[in-house]
C-alpha cells in the first residue's frame, strides 16, 4: 500500500467494525507479523496512564476481546476506571486504526471455551504467573512452572492432560465496546487522511467524519 494511495469516504462504508474486518484480514493475507498485535492503553482513576502490546483473540459488532490476569495492573486499573484504547499499526500498509471505548468482563464461559484452546504451556503459564507482582529472579519464575506442572500434571494420564487444567479464577477475557473508531492511512508531506466513526452509548448508530492530520 503506496502513500500514493488515500483514503476515500467511499473506501469505508458505514459500519467501522465492517471496515475494520476488512483491514485486518488484508493486514493478516498480506504478510504483516502479529496482524492482531495492538497497543492496550488504561488509566488509573487519578488518570496516570499505562500502556503495553497485547493480542486481539476476537473481534464482532459487540466489541475487541483479549485476555489477562484479573490480578495485573491493567485489570486493576479497567476495574477501577472501566474505559480503554486500542491502537493498531500496520506500517507495511501505512495504515493504523485507534479505537476507545467502555471496558467489561466477559462471560466466564467465553473465557474458559478460549483457556481450553490453548496450548497447555500457556495454560500452566497463567496458573503460574502472578502478572505484575514482583518476583526475586527468574529461577524463581522456573521454580514456580515446576510446580504448576507438578501440580496438574504429575497423576494425568495422557488422556486427561488436555483436561487437566481448568482456568483460574483469577484469568478471563476483557471486551472493549468502541465508543470511537479512527481510520489512519500515512500520505506524502505529513498529510495524512483519518476518517472518524463515533457513536452515543445509547445508540448503534455510528457518525462518520473526516478529520484533518
Amino acid at each position: 500500500m503506496s502513500l500514493e494511495e488515500g483514503l476515500t469516504d467511499a473506501e469505508l462504508g458505514s459500519d467501522p467494525i465492517l471496515s475494520f474486518a476488512t483491514w485486518f484480514e488484508e493486514a493478516a493475507n498480506t504478510g504483516v507479523s502479529d496482524p492482531n498485535a495492538m497497543c492496550l492503553a488504561t488509566s488509573s482513576p487519578d488518570g496516570t496512564p499505562s500502556a503495553r502490546m497485547v493480542l486481539l483473540q476476537s473481534f464482532d459488532q459487540r466489541g475487541f476481546v483479549w485476555y489477562t490476569n484479573y490480578e495485573s495492573r491493567k485489570a486493576k486499573e479497567i476495574e477501577l476506571n472501566p474505559k480503554a484504547s486500542l491502537v493498531f499499526y500496520w506500517q507495511s500498509l501505512n495504515r493504523s486504526v485507534r479505537i476507545e471505548g467502555s471496558v467489561v468482563r466477559i462471560s466466564s464461559e467465553e473465557s474458559d471455551a478460549y483457556f481450553k484452546s490453548r496450548p497447555i504451556e500457556s495454560r500452566l503459564g497463567a496458573w503460574t504467573s502472578r502478572q505484575s507482582r514482583p518476583i526475586a529472579n527468574r529461577k524463581a519464575l522456573e521454580d514456580a512452572l515446576s510446580s504448576t506442572k507438578e501440580r496438574f500434571l504429575a497423576t494425568a494420564t495422557t488422556n486427561d492432560r488436555e483436561t487437566s487444567i481448568p482456568r483460574p479464577d483469577f484469568w478471563g477475557g476483557y471486551r472493549l465496546i468502541p465508543r470511537r473508531i479512527e481510520f489512519w492511512k500515512s500520505r506524502p508531506a505529513r498529510l495524512h487522511d483519518r476518517l472518524s466513526y463515533s457513536r452515543d452509548p445509547s445508540s448503534s448508530t455510528w457518525t462518520k467524519s473526516r478529520l484533518q492530520p
